[in-house]
């Protein structure tokens, strides 16, 4: 991809997420994640119906008259985003794939951060840590976050969740809102999960394609893997075949959201065809 339409590419999805993290979201998200706690603002003459705890007794002394201590929350956070960039999310029967979603998702929370000054965080995962951008301030650290998400070349194709949270909780030391972004079609990350649940507020988005949860009666088929690179033909005509990757599918839906579930932390499920936006709001909305 030239620097041309890269360019054109991260201006389109910054016009369409930032006018919903404007409008739609901003405000859900501030609500949503509250700051490390109540910080000192200033000192003020005492009025009727302040709290008498608040009251600080050395400025009362010097001025002789009752003086409060006021204080405001502490709103600034850290916004960690996690982005599986295996090769299963280059799928989609429908308008979009997988990872294209994903990425929208992705600039959406970055921009609803920004709005509070949150400084935002990328990790780009396979089977390893594909890309580590620390977490920074501002608009122009954002758009570097879309172009990474848009064209970055991953070395690996394989998916290992529990590998990207051990190194979520060995580079994070303070508390980070967590995004973890991927199809999970994968297990084995329970523990890991549950470790870094105990310091982080993490949520985990999962993107799917309704033809990734059964397979339509298509004849045979020659079937592709994304991330082990192998082919097959598959004989869709088979009841058996068509119950026995369903059962295989929910499996892996069914780990994914008791291991969220077990861990405290939050979770959500976006299929591809039927936009994101409710599911965000609605999330924001239980949560806060």
């Amino acid at each position: 991809m030239d620097t041309k339409e890269l360019l054109k590419k991260v201006r389109k999805i910054e016009i369409k997420t930032r006018r919903l993290s404007d409008h739609v979201f901003g405000g859900e998200y501030h609500s949503t994640f509250k700051g490390r706690g109540m910080t000192f603002s200033e000192v003020r003459p005492y009025q009727y119906g302040d709290d008498v705890r608040n009251i600080d007794w050395n400025v009362t002394a010097r001025c002789n008259a009752p003086h409060i201590k006021v204080f405001e929350e502490e709103r600034e956070l850290t916004m960690m985003l996690m982005v599986d960039v295996s090769g299963s999310k280059l799928f989609g029967t429908e308008v979009q794939f997988k990872n294209e979603i994903v990425t929208e998702i992705a600039a959406t929370l970055a921009f609803s951060a920004t709005q509070n000054n949150d400084k935002i965080g990328l990790i780009l995962f396979s089977d390893g840590i594909e890309l580590y951008i620390p977490p920074k301030k501002g608009r122009s650290h954002v758009l570097r976050i879309i172009r990474e998400l848009i064209e970055f070349k991953p070395k690996s194709k394989l998916t290992n969740v529990a590998e990207a949270l051990k190194f979520l909780s060995n580079v994070m030391k303070k508390k980070a809102i967590v995004f973890l972004l991927s199809d999970f079609m994968t297990e084995d990350y329970q523990h890991n999960l549950k470790i870094a649940s105990g310091k982080h507020d993490i949520t985990g988005i999962r993107v799917y394609d309704k033809y990734e949860a059964e397979i339509p009666n298509l004849g045979m088929v020659q079937m592709h893997d994304q991330e082990t690179g192998a082919s097959f033909l598959v004989n869709t005509t088979s009841k058996t075949v068509r119950k026995n990757y369903q059962a295989n599918y929910q499996n892996k839906v069914g780990y994914f959201s008791d291991s969220f579930k077990k861990s405290g932390a939050g979770a959500l499920d976006c299929r591809v065809d039927e936009g994101y936006v409710k599911k965000l709001l609605g999330y924001f909305k239980q949560r806060g």
